[in-house]
């Protein structure tokens, strides 16, 4: 359930040490009285509700310095603000400081090296919005509004990710200030350990300022889109998905849908309010290319809609993103899949069934490819070698019905995880998982990797606002 604001949040520090911190900064320090706090302190998930005691909107490196030195010195509970859209709402702290970087969005792109630099606020949509025009893209989330800096520090994939690897694999540089209040870069060559522990290690090692990628050739036209089948044809939709993902090439991404219709568009107006099973799809490589592929997608029965074609691979990036506004009340489970049993596809379709809330679905992406082919020590992914993902998004407004659903999202995961491999994403875990489920997310030996890396850079465990690993 959403946790109650604290009633008296407790400073912990003088005023006169509070007046001192916001002389130093060049940006914005909110505290609860201030105009502009409330809207600082909102994010994508509202079930979370926390008060932190300052909210410092910072507008370069050496605001985030003050910041962490302020935090650390003080022994202030820290939170870093990216995007705001993290399932736990690890951007929130009760209390503490919460370094707010959703201001610094800044994208600058090199096409002739094909590198990308973003700042630690930057979102996917803001990316796309400068790479695409160029004809690149850096493998980015599934929803446009998903910040850079958390999806990258998990691990991230998305439709581009079977062919173009993960956004941790493909980081070049960060930037960095860690709990010491030092400013660190971080590649291969410098900072190496720090490197390989920012690339799905989540944000335990410090504040990330920018980062650069390695960027891809892809769009700005795509081919992508989707058909819809009424979930009475549930099973058959999720049998062809299966067949198809069994043999896909690394360019074909497919992520099974199964929700109740929502009223868009491009839905038959007969559809809206009803159970549904879709095959969203993207080819990333050369459209033409791309076609048997798809066909293949809707090769059995008749598609209550079909809007696979070729289009700009923006509007395929931001298609999903109506259905997860910002503010509203989201509850997830996770898991990830070898394979995708028969058993396993009925306890996804029964659980399906029974969604309670428009806005609720279940998403099954198919991974593999490139990724699984990589080096498993290349960097602290911890799921590289998962052929399926599925999420379990419950979602809905009204918090006088969050039982009802976090419920349901409990019992679809009960039903599935004996299928799945144990192990855990980072990105989708709530507030609620407890540390064995972060142990899952990587497995002992890439934890305990971890752990010494953040007795190194962390040793009195500042950054613990994320997915803790605690320093060993």
């Amino acid at each position: 359930m959403a946790r109650a604001p604290a009633q008296q949040p407790d400073y912990r520090v003088s005023q006169a040490a509070v007046a001192d911190l916001r002389k130093s900064l060049r940006g914005a320090l909110l505290q609860p009285a201030d105009a502009g706090y409330r809207e600082a302190r909102s994010i994508w998930n509202g079930m979370i509700i926390k008060e932190p005691a300052l909210i410092a909107r910072v507008s370069g490196a050496s605001d985030i310095v003050a910041c962490v030195n302020f935090a650390r010195e003080n022994g202030l509970p820290l939170s870093i603000r990216g995007g705001g859209h993290n399932i736990a709402g690890t951007a929130l702290c009760n209390r503490g400081l919460m370094i707010d970087m959703s201001l610094r969005r800044g994208v600058r792109v090199d096409p002739d090296r094909r590198i990308i630099r973003a700042e630690a606020g930057t979102t996917w949509g803001d990316v796309d919005h400068e790479a695409q025009p160029l004809g690149l893209v850096v493998p980015g989330g599934i929803v446009s509004n998903t910040g850079v800096a958390g999806f990258t520090l998990g691990g991230g994939f998305g439709w581009t990710s079977r062919k173009c690897c993960y956004a941790a694999d493909n980081l070049v540089s960060v930037d960095i200030v860690t709990a010491d209040g030092e400013r660190r870069h971080a590649s291969k060559t410098e900072n190496a350990d720090l490197f390989w522990a920012l690339a799905g290690g989540s944000g335990n090692f410090g504040a990330v300022t920018s980062f650069e990628f390695r960027a891809h050739p892809h769009g700005p036209q795509a081919l992508c889109g989707m058909v819809v089948y009424p979930m009475t044809q549930a099973r058959d939709v999720a049998h062809q998905f299966c067949r198809i993902a069994a043999t896909a090439p690394d360019e074909l991404c497919c992520l099974l849908i199964l929700r109740i219709a929502p009223p868009a568009p491009f839905l038959p107006e007969a559809l809206h309010g009803t159970p549904i099973a879709a095959i969203a799809a993207c080819w990333t490589g050369d459209p033409i290319a791309g076609q048997d592929a798809m066909r293949a997608l809707k090769s059995f029965g008749k598609p209550a809609a079909d809007t696979i074609t070729v289009k700009p691979f923006v509007a395929h990036q931001t298609v999903l993103d109506s259905g997860q506004p910002f503010g509203r009340r989201y509850y997830w489970k996770s898991d990830f899949f070898a394979d995708m049993s028969e058993r396993l596809i009925d306890a996804m379709v029964e659980h399906a069934e029974r969604i309670a809330s428009p806005h609720s679905a279940a998403l099954f992406m198919h991974m593999g490819g490139a990724p699984a082919r990589l080096d498993r020590g290349l960097n602290a992914v911890g799921f590289r070698t998962a052929q399926y993902v599925l999420n379990v998004q419950a979602a809905w407004e009204n918090p006088q019905e969050d039982r009802r659903h976090i419920e349901w999202a409990r019992e679809y995961w009960a039903a599935i995880h004996p299928f799945s491999t144990g192990a855990a994403y980072i990105n989708f875990m709530t507030e609620d998982e407890g540390d064995a489920r972060v142990r899952d997310a990587y497995g002992n030996r890439l934890y305990e990797q971890l752990a010494e890396i953040k007795a190194k850079f962390d040793p009195g465990n500042l950054f613990h606002g994320a997915q803790n690993i605690p320093p060993r």
